[in-house]
């Protein structure tokens, strides 16, 4: 009966709890267990459900442990004071709704009979995901609360009516066991993590399947502030100040006043976000205009290397009223993550606003830093910044680990290895060491290569050796394929080699880089219509030295196209590497991107046939880099920009320098960091970091969408549902009504036929999983029979008009199906494809109605 009445004492706690603090948004699920405590216990606001020691409500097995010692570093006695002990693999187990939810677990690893801490050795799983693994008291001690006690706070997704948690003792050590203080579980509003987010260094959002992924918060402060905690929060969280050891260097501007009081939440950033009291507080340069627009605040912190991050400020205006008085730049990792910010375009004074970024791993760093600063030639009337908040998680590793022995550079080792283990692993050290070695010594010598060849006009060093007719300016190369062996080298004929210029020729070919022969500016450089040979007309694109693509994408550039001919591929005449210039020469393409004959130009409409036509094209493209050689080639920036049109609408594909050589026979694919263009990168390959042709697919299946709905596939401007058209497409797509957001100027145009098979296979190859998305192969010939149901239509459609027969029976002209993953294509690697040859088996029945 006692307990009973303290359960019931325990649910109004909780009652009067919720009420109070979490009045716009109430948790569907909320657990906090003070493990081993025989009864309910609280600390201030903070009420805990306890345990009884015969039937514990969660736990399905263990043992209670308590002490007395009260340690003052404590935040507070409860939960700390007790603790449940496991032995063995066991779980706690919470009914809940599926969904996301945050985890938080208490550890305070205090000593009791027959338990030393230091045999706490265990691993903490989560379905799919490891959260921690390895020795407690080492993690205690290098946490930031004083190496007494330690907080680890989760976000996972719950994909059923319960949510576990396992122990596992480490099974390595003997005499291991695993403990834990306290659990929270609650769950998470379903705004509060977008799925969108912007990859640092690409500057626009994109999805990242974040509904996926486990996340570890590594850091919570209220920049600027005093701290908050939990009570104040409605989702239970703790926010540190800035002030305790994060700011970097002397520069670290000023506290402002407290406008907690006249923050103004929004439907876009609800309270749940972050409280008030973070939006109401915030570092400033100073209200002035005495600081230099050099001038910025850094905060630096620690992490695991090896692990991707996500990143989270939170901004409010608490002090300019109008735009332009208050421009700045946000920076993560030395590199401009917000250029020119401007809070007021984005709201009225005391309005929200929060951006999130994904920062991928660079090898060996231990650390994230971010910076704000005047922004430089802004105009703006002061040269201040402002930051209120920010949050730093750690997202899981392809392999579903949070845990740092597990999933970084740096990895936990355990201290019983053997005398040999140890001799061995000397001797291993020994060979990285003169390896990197090696390695250091030979960058010195690539560089000062470089500097010599800068300085005396010469060809960079990398450039592969040059066939006799060498510094004539118009000499072939002789390139090896990235992927063969480094003694297979092509024989130097037309079909495989391109020629170098002179930076002399291409000055003259341009006039001198004149803007008015502009075409263009892509992430490589600026591109410039030129002419060579007399008139012959060419397009010059030429690297521009702080573009993020350098020197590794022009030589990919180079080695690809110089073995790459085909119809749908866009030819490299030549290159030019002098004086560090570097400039690649192609075919000039008379009708520029197919983006521009989408929309963003006064470009005529291109008709349904014609749209059909050029992603055919752009589909045999890619089908000859997918299998016209031993090992594919994968493009990995496919995009409407990389779809080039000539002078009779032919489709070619375009910009290589990030392709890579795809996966061997006995691999499925290539693990390589991620590179791309938001908004067509496949999730999947971003989540795993494994490329393979599908993901080319996936990019397609963007195009497609791209094509029928005459849009851009990132608009930020849009309603969210909207921003990303492989999203919004897809879901118009599923309901069978993809005409309802198809370009209103293909109505009249566009056969329901044709339409449907067009939007089937682009939902296919924006599958999320690359195993449902189907071959190139398989999508060129889906697109090869739209164009026949649209020209059996229009066909029929004709008939019926000059027969006066509206009766006239309409048959689908019938197409040999193969399967996704039958038989491909055969195309020979090195033919040059003046003409397409595209067709064999396959196409051999793809005819015009009329003949059927």
């Amino acid at each position: 009966m006692a307990a009973r009445s303290r359960l019931a004492l325990l649910g109004l706690w909780t009652v009067a709890f919720l009420a109070r603090c979490l009045a716009q948004w109430q948790p569907r699920d909320f657990y906090r267990i003070d493990c081993g405590a025989a009864s309910n216990t609280s600390s201030g606001d903070r009420h805990w459900q306890g345990e009884p020691p015969q039937s514990p409500a969660f736990a399905s097995s263990g043992i209670s442990i308590n002490t007395s010692a009260q340690n003052p570093e404590l935040p507070s006695p409860a939960p700390y004071l007790t603790a449940r002990i496991f032995t063995a693999r066991a779980n706690y187990s919470f009914p809940v709704d599926p969904g996301r939810h945050w985890i938080r677990l208490h550890f305070y690893p205090f000593p009791s009979p027959g338990f030393d801490p230091a045999l706490a050795n265990f691993s903490i799983t989560v379905g799919p995901y490891t959260l921690f693994s390895g020795g407690i008291v080492d993690s205690v001690r290098r946490s930031g609360s004083g190496g007494v006690y330690l907080v680890k706070e989760y976000s996972v997704v719950a994909e059923g009516s319960e949510l576990a948690i396992v122990f596992q003792p480490s099974p390595s050590s003997n005499g291991s066991f695993a403990l834990i203080n306290g659990i929270e579980v609650m769950s998470m509003p379903e705004d509060a993590l977008q799925d969108d987010a912007v990859l640092l260094g690409q500057g626009t959002a994109t999805k990242f399947g974040f509904s996926r992924l486990a996340l570890e918060t590594l850091y919570r402060l209220n920049v600027g502030g005093a701290s908050v905690n939990a009570a104040n929060d409605t989702q239970q969280r703790s926010w540190v100040s800035d002030g305790h050891g994060f700011i970097e260097g002397a520069a670290a501007g000023v506290g402002s006043q407290d406008f907690s009081s006249s923050i103004k939440f929004t439907k876009e950033v609800p309270e749940f976000i972050a409280p008030a009291a973070v939006y109401g507080t915030g570092r400033v340069l100073g209200i002035s205009n005495t600081v230099s627009n050099t001038f910025k605040i850094s905060w630096s912190f620690p992490v695991s290397p090896g692990y991707s991050h996500l990143v989270r400020l939170h901004f409010a205006e608490l002090y300019y009223t109008k735009t332009y008085q208050r421009m700045f730049n946000v920076y993560i990792n030395n590199r401009t993550a917000i250029d020119g910010l401007d809070l007021i375009v984005l709201g009225p004074r005391f309005t929200p606003v929060y951006k999130d970024f994904v920062v991928i791993p660079s090898s060996g760093v231990r650390s994230l830093r971010v910076q704000i600063g005047p922004a430089p030639n802004s105009n703006a009337q002061f040269n201040d910044a402002i930051l209120n908040g920010l949050e730093i998680f750690k997202m899981n590793s392809t392999a579903g680990s949070l845990s740092d022995s597990d999933g970084g550079e740096s990895s936990s080792s355990s201290s019983g290895r053997s005398g040999g283990s140890k001799a061995v692993g000397a001797i291993v050290g020994a060979a990285v060491g003169g390896i990197a070695l090696l390695a250091l010594l030979a960058a010195c010598v690539f560089v000062l290569c470089c500097r010599r060849g800068a300085k005396g006009g010469k060809k960079l060093g990398w450039r592969p050796v040059p066939a006799s007719q060498a510094g004539t300016g118009t000499s072939t190369v002789t390139l090896g394929f990235p992927g063969s062996s480094p003694a297979t080298h092509y024989s130097a004929t037309p079909a495989n080699s391109c020629k170098h210029f002179s930076l002399q020729q291409i000055v003259d070919a341009t006039d001198g880089f004149d803007n008015d022969l502009l075409l263009g500016v892509g992430g490589f450089g600026k591109v410039y219509k030129g002419e060579i040979n007399g008139g012959t007309k060419v397009a010059v694109k030429r690297g521009n030295p702080m573009s993020e693509q350098g020197m590794t994408e022009f030589q990919t550039e180079i080695e690809m196209l110089s073995k790459l001919r085909h119809r749908h591929l866009v030819s490299l005449i030549g290159y030019c590497d002098e004086n560090s210039e570097m400039i690649l020469v192609y075919d000039y393409m008379a009708n520029g991107p197919l983006r521009g004959h989408l929309y963003g130009s006064d470009a005529p409409t291109l008709s349904w046939k014609q749209r059909l036509e050029i992603c055919i094209g752009a589909a045999r493209g890619l089908h000859y880099l997918h299998t016209g050689a031993q090992r594919a080639i994968i493009h990995r920036d496919v995009k409407t920009t990389n779809i080039l049109l000539d002078e009779k609408f032919v489709a070619k594909v375009s910009d290589f320098g990030l392709s890579k050589v795809g996966p061997s026979l006995d691999h499925t694919h290539v693990s390589t960091a991620v590179k791309g263009s938001f908004g067509y990168l496949d999730p999947e390959y971003f989540r795993r970091q494994q490329l393979t042709e599908k993901s080319d697919v996936y990019s397609f299946g963007v195009v497609l969408m791209e094509v029928v709905c005459a849009r851009p596939a990132i608009n930020p401007a849009l309603p969210r549902d909207q921003v990303s058209i492989a999203e919004w497409a897809l879901h118009w797509q599923k309901l069978g009504r993809l005409s309802n957001i198809m370009d209103p100027r293909l109505a009249g145009d566009c056969t329901p036929e044709s339409l449907q098979k067009f939007g089937e296979i682009a939902e296919r190859c924006l599958a999320d999983r690359g195993s449902e998305r189907p071959s190139i192969g398989d999508v060129l010939w889906n697109l090869e029979y739209s164009l026949q149901l649209h020209d059996a239509a229009m066909f029929h459609h004709h008939q019926r008009s000059e027969d006066g027969n509206s009766n006239l029976a309409r048959q689908t002209p019938e197409i040999p199906r193969t399967s996704s993953d039958g038989q491909r294509m055969m195309m020979s690697f090195e033919e040059n494809h003046s003409e397409d040859t595209t067709a064999s088996v396959v196409f051999s029945q793809l005819v015009h109605p009329e003949g059927r």
